[in-house]
């Protein structure tokens, strides 16, 4: 991870502490996107409506979270908010192919399937996240 120290990181002193801190905040209000959109669009449209919408949201909220409170980095805003979203949609990809298996073959209620999933896509965006979203040219 490379980039001018955030707010959040000069709090804690420790890079990878704020990313995680940060990530664990994402994750949480990227659960709570998914109940939102869940007991409102997802009643009309169904989960995978659910799944698309609290991506969109989840994304641009963890984009500001991170850029602010972890990294600061200089460089195009929408450059890195591209970067940032390619590995969100590997993310998103991984959940778009475990959510119905899980609820239509393995019958596991839609939220308990997101909640298994989230674990999953945890690891993959804090590993994306570190060697792409946020890295830096050194020098």
């Amino acid at each position: 991870m490379t980039g001018a120290p955030g707010l959040l990181f000069r709090l804690v002193k420790d890079q990878r502490i704020a990313f995680l801190l940060v990530g664990v905040t994402n994750t949480v209000v990227g659960f709570v996107w998914f109940l939102v959109f869940d007991q409102t669009v997802g009643r009309i449209f169904g989960y995978m409506v659910t799944l698309l919408c609290a991506h969109v949201a989840s994304v641009l909220c963890a984009f500001v979270l991170y850029r602010r409170f972890v990294f600061r980095v200089r460089g195009n805003v929408l450059i890195d908010l591209a970067r940032f979203e390619l590995v969100y949609l590997v993310a998103l990809g991984i959940n778009a192919a475990l959510l119905p298996a899980l609820v239509e073959f393995v019958h596991v209620p839609v939220l308990l399937a997101q909640a298994l999933i989230v674990l999953v896509t945890t690891l993959v965006s804090f590993f994306g996240h570190r060697a792409f979203s946020f890295r830096r040219a050194s020098g």
